[in-house]
């Protein structure tokens, strides 16, 4: 059966009503330990190569692993912050497979009785659940480094041993955009889970996709294609576009998808054969002899349970219940951990937290981009920023004024109340006084006057700009246009 022409301009559109994408993500996190899962070898990013390393986890004959506590202390906080649940016993496993970056021919990983199963994440406001099948522990390979045209390949084999989670989701994702947003979910949790630093650049957040198409209305799931070399939310989403698109034009031809492993190249925009798909029994996986089951006791369990932060879906319901915020400034004020408690940090003083959320996210962050500085490092700190919502909320400073004040701040870090007498920028609210410049700016334009009287009443802005001109822009704007519709009249 001959597939229909795509419309140039949304072939995905047409692709979609014919055919239901299938996806499910597999995601390697980093865990920040200080040493490896296995050793005590240090995991610091970017040491000279091969210098982290030990007969450890090199994988020298005689040289037995033992297992870090605290990296299991982070896959359960991980396995926690996505609902799952964590299994009292589970098992390291061999999975036994030949690559230069893998020294013993074999990583410890875990099989089929994983630390933590059967945990969710929810997308966006309209709160689709995910499910999450498991969450293993696992140590990282090496890394291959191939040089341009040299016949020759490197093996660096610092991040050998390094602690992973390996977390998989159920097939539940539908579009390439749900897709992106599991993972932009994802990595926010593990970020305010602070078990990961989840650098893409760095490989501390890896993913592998797994999609099939079936016709629409069908359960049956189709053949899936494993894709990796997903190294960016934005490579996710268009390898999983590629992979949708040419999978509907193999079905749509009466050809059939076959089951293997390819990788998305980014400068084609495209995916390509990889390999064919392993089953698991081609690992050969069989329990590790050298370490003993895992068990995590129901205290243990329960006590990294006690120190879990507030995650972001619940504080975002919080702050929006709280605070008075909606749903966009919610979702932006808990991008990050830091974010959300300086914005409460400010919030907590200030009777307008709707006008604090706005300076942070305006002001703030566009003065953090313009400078390349951290929230941390910033010179203007959450009482600053209520500070400046009380003076224009006092009448002490326009807006436009206290946007000068920011500045100064961001500047010198001193307090808006002391830079404001030191500008010399407070806010003239005195009635009296501002009635005496009207007058004076009336007597001065008589023609003005004469036009506004005569039905140009547009000329209030040429009346209310003469004004703030003369008390150079310090005068209270609302009084100003209040007094001189009454005086204008």
């Amino acid at each position: 059966m001959a597939m229909p022409a795509s419309s140039p301009a949304n072939p995905m559109a047409e692709i979609l009503q014919r055919f239901e994408p299938v996806i499910g993500l597999e995601v390697h996190v980093q865990l920040n330990t200080a040493s490896k899962i296995f050793c005590a070898c240090s995991t610091r990013f970017g040491e000279p190569p091969n210098s982290l390393t030990c007969p450890v986890c090199l994988g020298l004959p005689g040289a037995l692993p033992v297992l870090n506590r605290a990296a299991v202390d982070k896959a359960i906080r991980a396995a926690l912050g996505l609902h799952a649940t964590v299994n009292p016993l589970s098992v390291f496993a061999r999975k036994n497979y030949f690559y230069p970056d893998l020294p013993k021919g074999y990583q410890i990983s875990q099989y089929d009785q994983p630390l933590a199963e059967h945990g969710c994440l929810e997308l966006g406001e309209a709160g689709k659940r995910i499910g999450v099948t498991r969450l293993h522990l696992e140590e990282d390979a090496g890394k291959n480094i191939h040089e341009g045209a040299a016949p020759f390949s490197y093996v660096d084999l610092n991040r050998a041993g390094v602690p992973l989670v390996e977390i998989v989701s159920e097939p539940d994702l539908r579009s390439p955009e749900e897709a992106f947003d599991y993972l932009t979910r994802l990595k926010e949790i593990m970020l305010y889970l602070e078990v990961s630093d989840c650098n893409m650049e760095e490989g501390s957040l890896r993913c592998d996709a797994n999609v099939s198409l079936r016709p629409r209305g069908e359960s049956k799931f189709g053949t899936k294609v494993e894709v990796k070399n997903l190294n960016s939310f934005r490579y996710l989403q268009r390898a999983l576009e590629h992979e949708i698109e040419r999978q509907a034009e193999v079905l749509g031809s009466g050809g059939r998808v076959a089951q293997e492993t390819r990788l998305f190249q980014v400068a084609e925009g495209r995916t390509a054969p990889m390999r064919s798909k392993e089953q698991a029994h081609d690992y050969r996986y069989f329990p590790e002899p050298d370490l003993a089951p895992l068990q995590v006791s129901s205290a243990w369990r329960e006590a990294v349970a006690a120190a879990l932060p507030e995650l972001p879906q619940a504080k975002r319901a919080r702050l929006q219940a709280r605070y008075g915020l909606g749903a966009y400034d919610a979702q932006v004020l808990t991008a990050s951990r830091a974010l959300a408690d300086y914005f409460e940090q400010a919030a907590a003083t200030s009777p307008n937290p709707k006008a604090v959320a706005n300076w942070i996210m305006g002001d703030l962050a566009a003065s953090l981009k313009a400078t390349g500085g951290s929230l941390e490092a910033a010179k203007v700190r959450p009482a600053h920023i209520a500070e400046l919502v009380a003076l224009i909320d006092e009448g002490a400073i326009s807006g436009k004024m206290a946007k000068e004040v920011f500045a100064a701040v961001a500047l010198r870090g001193l307090a808006p109340r002391a830079l404001v007498d030191e500008l010399g920028l407070r806010q003239i609210s005195d009635t009296g006084a501002v009635e005496t410049v009207i007058a004076e700016v009336i007597a001065a334009h008589p023609g003005q006057l004469a036009q506004y009287r005569a039905g140009k009443t547009a000329l209030l802005a040429f009346f209310v700009g003469q004004v703030m001109k003369a008390t150079r822009g310090q005068a209270a704007p609302a009084l100003v246009n209040d007094l001189l519709k009454k005086q204008l009249g």
